[in-house]
């Protein structure tokens, strides 16, 4: 048991330093306000907000290693970066796998499947996260309309 708790710990260190820890875009600050969501049956099946998302800005999003991220750990169909991940599935053809809704879970909180993930959830309830630096309190790390772009670029790959 201790020799695989010691592999573990550079894995997850390794892991910490490619995921972002804390959750850095202030809803107010775009404009625009956190929206609670519902979850049912493991499915988000309301667009957060009535927000309509755009898959283009969506695959920006997934590919910008300030935003969305997904690259670090996840193989994506975007040619134009080489690099990838491989702690997480491959999102290639995710559309045609899971709903819109279960897509949307995942990325607004990843934990609703497996507790011990370590994929930020991206739109959690703020009261909800502890250990926040406090400049970044209240804050997600996207904004309701960056989520909604994303699962329309992730629901796009069939």
């Amino acid at each position: 048991m201790q020799k695989t708790r010691l592999f573990r710990l550079p894995l997850l260190f390794a892991a910490s330093l490619i995921i972002p820890t804390t959750y850095a875009t202030d809803a107010s600050s775009s404009g625009q306000p956190y929206y609670e969501w519902k979850v049912e049956n493991f499915e988000i099946k309301e667009p957060l907000g009535g927000l309509e998302g755009n898959a283009v800005r969506g695959k920006a999003i997934a590919g910008n290693q300030s935003r969305g991220n997904c690259l670090a750990c996840h193989l994506l169909p975007i040619p134009e970066e080489p690099f990838f991940g491989n702690l997480g599935p491959p999102l290639t053809g995710i559309g045609s796998r899971q709903s819109t809704g279960m897509i949307r879970l995942h990325v607004v909180d990843q934990s609703r499947f497996n507790p011990e993930t370590v994929m930020p959830g991206y739109y959690r309830t703020p009261a909800q996260l502890n250990r926040v630096a406090k400049a970044l309190k209240g804050k997600t790390w996207l904004n309701a309309q960056e989520i909604e772009d994303v699962v329309a670029y992730l629901t796009s790959l069939k």
